[in-house]
């Protein structure tokens, strides 16, 4: 039975993926599908060959465990998106697999208000995950002390009363620290032990989801998949959780997935699967793409449609923070709307940002975005401002642009993009 779940704001590019190993077939692989979406009939865009595409293999013992466990989880919560259900399900089938990953990615499920599911799916994923650990009101003594090599898998609900306020935020320090570190395997705490106070390392590796309202951390966000969940409209139902009437079900469809995944342990550390993201983002979609990958049938399409989406979505809304590139964002579309100038003062590039109605600079602090508060949001990107010279021959305080061009090809690439030269050769 195939979960009824709403559509995707948008849908996803499709492209041909790199072909995908075939478990327990060595030397053989299949292409895995154009990414779309799950309804969408496979074809491929006009520029291709007909006879490139290749169905979804057919299913497998694992394959049917993922559309079980993903049918289960739409029953009992609105996802915001297909992809968003995928990327749960892949989540929930990795931390069957701890031991076999390098990086743990953590699942951030947030969103604007309450009564958005969030807590919802927090209890389904209580039922299924290997070993959770929820950690209300627990310290982090004694999370990292409950870590071995076989971690459990944390669970944290409400995170905004951990890190929601900069007060809260800098109580819980060591808590995020934990989080942080603990996104990557052989990263360890040292604490004194005993009455001799012998120092003694502690493990911090172990896959986390954390759910809250707002987000969190950048540095937690940085280290997850991000679930943006929304609050149910009229003409949506889920089915109400009964602990006594649903966990066994739950119990039985985790064991079953754990029976699975367990003798694929040491195939799945070897596996470096050809991923559609770069960097920390790869780090943390690799183990649901590996996942997908020993799945086979349309999980290895899924699973890339779902990381390329997510992970495009997640930095549109980076630029859009104020506090992150959202500032060289907005600088770019100025530049470009004053014909790519050379320079401009600080006086009239703040004119400009605070005259974008959609933007934060006109409200930002008592009387909006001032001189020093642009220097110091520029200062973290290594752009300072000094004497420039105007269209009118005058000189002033400002900035040149060809100072902006190193931070918009990697902050913000998609603004206009200024090209992949060097900066001293342009502006």
């Amino acid at each position: 039975m195939q979960p009824t779940t709403p559509e995707p704001h948008s849908a996803p590019g499709k492209a041909v993926w790199p072909a995908v190993a075939v478990p327990g077939r060595p030397g053989q692989a299949t292409l895995a599908a154009p990414v779309a979406d799950d309804g969408a009939p496979d074809t491929l865009p006009a520029a291709q060959p007909a006879e490139e595409t290749v169905p979804d293999p057919e299913p497998t013992h694992g394959s049917e465990l993922l559309d079980e466990l993903r049918a289960q989880v739409a029953q009992f919560v609105i996802m915001p998106s297909q992809p968003a259900l995928d990327a749960v399900t892949l989540w929930v089938a990795a931390t069957h697999l701890q031991p076999a990953w390098q990086h743990a990615p953590r699942l951030a499920v947030v969103g604007p208000a309450k009564r958005c599911g969030k807590s919802r799916l927090l209890d389904v994923l209580t039922e299924t995950v290997h070993e959770p650990m929820l950690t209300v009101n627990t310290t982090p003594a004694a999370i990292f002390r409950s870590i071995t090599d076989e971690p459990p898998t944390l669970l944290v609900d409400e995170a905004d009363t951990i890190f929601g306020t900069p007060k809260m935020a800098e109580k819980n320090e060591e808590m995020r620290g934990l989080l942080n570190a603990g996104h990557q395997r052989g990263r360890y705490v040292t604490r004194v032990v005993g009455n001799d106070h012998t120092p003694h390392k502690f493990a911090t590796f172990a896959m986390a989801a954390l759910a809250g309202i707002g987000d969190l951390p950048d540095t937690i966000m940085d280290r997850s998949v991000v679930i943006r969940m929304r609050r149910r409209a009229e003409g949506e139902s889920v089915k109400p959780f009964r602990s006594r009437r649903d966990t066994p079900a739950f119990h039985d469809l985790r064991d079953r997935i754990a029976a699975w995944t367990r003798p694929l342990l040491d195939e799945a550390a070897d596996l470096e699967p050809a991923m559609p993201v770069e960097d920390r983002a790869a780090d943390t979609w690799e183990p649901l793409v590996i996942v997908a990958g020993l799945a086979a049938g349309r999980w290895p399409r899924l699973a890339r449609a779902a990381c390329a989406q997510m992970v495009t979505a997640e930095a549109a809304a980076e630029e859009d923070h104020p506090s992150s590139a959202r500032i060289l964002a907005d600088i770019r579309r100025v530049f470009v709307a004053q014909r790519e100038v050379d320079s401009l003062s600080t006086d009239e590039l703040l004119h400009h940002l605070r005259q974008d109605l959609e933007g934060p600079w006109a409200e930002w602090g008592r009387n909006g975005l001032s001189p020093r508060e642009l220097g110091s949001l520029l200062r973290d990107f290594d752009i300072r401002p000094g004497n420039v010279r105007l269209v009118d021959g005058t000189q002033r305080k400002g900035y040149t642009r060809n100072k902006f061009l190193d931070a918009w090809r990697r902050y913000c690439p998609s603004v206009h993009p200024v090209g992949t030269g060097p900066a001293s050769s342009e502006g």
